[in-house]
């Protein structure tokens, strides 16, 4: 198994961003999809991550993708997921969270392609097929963040 990234909140996004990529060894940057919040990056750059959201925040499926909703949202949604890879096809990822009567859509976060597997309707796990994990590696680095977001480089 391969763990892409995680996401977890704090009362000081930014500051535990920070730490956690002293940790990780590479950047801490903003996070724009979610207001407050940051990422810290791993020094290999090949989109290990640890997202940090503000401690207000849930996350929803929103019409077409993933929301992020101040305060509780309702439905019992949580505010971490996890991004997971499958040897599996995207069709057969989605067929299994149907099965279970989970929700599952494909769904274009920029930088990957990713399933929104919603565990038990609460709690999103991103699938990411053999194809989605390629376009992940080379798309979720800090760099290509700094582009997407107009962020500076560090000199």
């Amino acid at each position: 198994m391969t763990l892409f990234h995680i996401s977890m909140v704090a009362s000081d996004p930014e500051g535990v961003a920070q730490i956690l990529a002293r940790i990780l060894g590479g950047p801490a940057l903003p996070f724009p999809p979610c207001p407050g919040a940051w990422i810290a990056f791993s020094a290999a750059d090949d989109g290990t991550a640890v997202e940090v959201y503000p401690a207000d925040i849930t996350l929803s499926p929103g019409p077409e993708m993933i929301s992020f909703d101040p305060g509780a949202a309702p439905g019992g949604y949580v505010e971490s997921h996890v991004a997971l890879a499958t040897p599996l096809s995207a069709d057969e990822v989605i067929a299994i969270g149907a099965g279970a009567g989970w929700p599952a859509r494909r769904c274009n976060r920029g930088p990957f392609a990713c399933i929104e597997l919603w565990v038990e309707s609460r709690v999103l796990v991103e699938v990411l097929d053999p194809e989605m994990q390629r376009d992940y590696r080379s798309g979720m680095t800090a760099r290509n963040w700094r582009a997407m977001f107009g962020m500076e480089e560090p000199t």
